[in-house]
């Protein structure tokens, strides 16, 4: 039969709710019963687990699904990634004797049909998701949960803009269901809202099992810097050759996709940029193929320089995470090495199989970006090497410093989760960065008060409110004309303070010129209000210009 003549998959089955799951420690019995009651209630309640990597936050929260499954009620796990689901469901199934349905874009539409229709007739008691999946139109929904509640993936960033963190709390009022948000590294605004009494904070401070967290230590690339042409420290390496003696295995991050960031000519200087966006094209070498992250246009890489005509004089500037595995693979050719980015050939089933295949001990070295930051447990795993811990500690993100942490926080807690003891090495040009000394220190806590301290001074989020207008056409004169008409349009306020217009840090995105504006208030005040009335009282937007309105945004490209 032709695909679309097979009957739509039935629902999974509903999970067991009874069947007992392992034993807990003081810390996790005291939190999963604060959850379980929570649930079992049947009532609207907001709670942070804030446990340290490794400290069995999933099966506290698990309790709490089973309360809520045992009330009759439904429940929904989120998720910021696909490659964070597959463990999970197998875990879930574990300890449930049936899988969960699962959502997301990956999802084929009669699978999709199918989940639609079990949630709103309650046959589908539990589905795990992406941020999507909080509007399925589920029966009785009873618990939601938010895994790894800090990730800036929560954040819808085209049409509709929302942050699904924030709306699960809005569902969960409006269900009368309690709100897990669980993260070893909670966002700055949960961490708040504990703090003023707004939710429950349930802290598991130790790693389950007694296990220790990884020493992490940093290494001054201004002093011991890897030799001219190489990425990798010769203290790293030596770490690495440690581990792999060990039969233990190493995981090397880089948060930079592709082999390297940019391609420029040493005869003339010409550095090869899309057509489509100012933003410099990412050599793929696995791929033969220099690509834009931000359009996805692509190419060959020229034999010639498309400027000067010059041969030969292309040169790949930089280290991507593909240029770190040829490193490793030279300096270890034995070594059985892998490479984990969104951009492996066979997309997610292909990821899902490294993946098993690091957890079963058939991988030696790791290299991977900020998909392995999280959620994955490797046993045999006990170095991280983190080869440019300073990648986003600069820019005009408000998060930048918090965003640091929790990454490098989270990838080094991939460390020590087995038997034997983890360590994590920083390669940084600035040992002395707040960050950094956090980490080193393992001033968790110093750190989020530092950055508390900060915010608040400067009156940013989530001690002020932001909201960001883009204004973006194809003609860039005629983007920046409209761009300041708007801002001479923006209400007189004693509150709000109106920045810009000025040029987006990415210029140019699919062929539009960017110009952003960015409103500034006090928590006090009414901005949505203030927005309405802004964009009531601005020229009308005419032919191909546009101006989008993203209310607390998470990104400033």
């Amino acid at each position: 039969l032709a695909e679309a003549e097979l009957p739509p998959p039935p629902p999974p089955p509903a999970p067991d709710p009874f069947r007992p799951g392992p034993a807990l420690s003081p810390a996790q019995k005291e939190a999963a019963n604060m959850l379980a009651a929570l649930a079992a209630g049947q009532r609207f309640g907001e709670a942070l687990l804030d446990g340290v990597t490794g400290s069995g936050k999933t099966e506290v929260y698990l309790d709490a699904v089973a309360a809520a499954l045992a009330a009759g009620r439904q429940a929904l796990i989120m998720a910021p990634e696909i490659a964070l689901t597959a463990a999970f469901i197998d875990r879930f199934a574990a300890r449930f004797g049936a899988r969960p349905a699962v959502w997301h874009a990956s999802v084929g539409e009669k699978a999709r049909s199918a989940v639609r229709a079990g949630v709103a007739t309650g046959e589908v008691r539990a589905v795990v998701a992406a941020r999507s999946g909080l509007f399925l139109p589920f029966r009785d929904l009873g618990i939601i949960v938010v895994d790894e509640e800090h990730d800036p993936a929560y954040k819808q960033e085209d049409g509709v803009l929302y942050n699904a963190r924030d709306m699960a709390v809005l569902r969960g009022r409006y269900e009368a269901a309690p709100v897990v948000l669980a993260s070893a590294t909670p966002s700055l605004e949960s961490r708040v809202n504990a703090e003023r009494g707004r939710y429950a904070r349930l802290v598991l401070p130790d790693r389950f099992g007694g296990r220790a967290l990884p020493a992490i230590a940093a290494v001054d690339l201004r002093t011991a810097g890897p030799a001219k042409g190489a990425w990798l420290s010769p203290r790293l390496v030596s770490a690495m050759t440690e581990t792999l003696k060990a039969g233990d295995q190493t995981l090397l991050f880089l948060n930079r996709r592709g082999y390297a960031p940019l391609t420029l000519c040493r005869a003339c200087g010409h550095r090869l940029q899309c057509p489509n966006c100012s933003a410099w094209l990412v050599e793929h070498r696995f791929r033969a193929r220099l690509v834009c992250h931000h359009c996805g246009h692509t190419g060959p890489v020229p034999d010639a320089c498309p400027s000067c005509g010059t041969a030969g004089q292309l040169v790949a500037c930089g280290p991507g995470v593909e240029r770190i595995r040829d490193e490793a693979q030279a300096l270890f050719p034995q070594a059985r090495v892998s490479l984990l980015s969104s951009d492996l050939a066979g997309g997610g089933e292909a990821l899902l199989a490294e993946l098993d295949a690091i957890e079963r001990g058939e991988v030696d070295i790791v290299v991977g970006t900020q998909m392995v930051t999280k959620g994955h447990n490797f046993p045999k795993l006990t170095l991280v090497g983190v080869v440019d811990a300073d990648f986003a500690l600069g820019g005009a993100d408000p998060r930048a410093s918090e965003r640091t942490f929790q990454m490098l926080e989270q990838v080094a807690g991939r460390a020590g989760r087995g038997e034997r003891p983890g360590r994590a090495l920083l390669q940084t040009h600035e040992p002395d960065h707040p960050v950094v000394k956090a980490l080193i220190s393992g001033d968790r806590e110093g750190f989020y008060r530092l950055e508390t301290r900060q915010r608040q001074q400067a009156a940013m989020p989530p001690f002020g409110r932001l909201a960001a207008l883009i204004v973006s056409g194809p003609d860039r004169e005629a983007t920046e004309t409209h761009a300041r008409a708007l801002a001479r349009a923006a209400p007189r306020s004693n509150g709000v303070r109106v920045l810009g217009p000025a040029e987006a840090p990415l210029a140019v995105l699919r062929g539009r010129h960017r110009m952003r504006l960015l409103a500034q208030a006090p928590r006090e005040i009414d901005l949505p209000a203030y927005l309405r009335a802004w964009l009531a009282a601005a020229p009308k937007v005419r032919g191909s210009l546009r101006v989008a309105v993203d209310v607390d945004p998470q990104s400033f490209v």
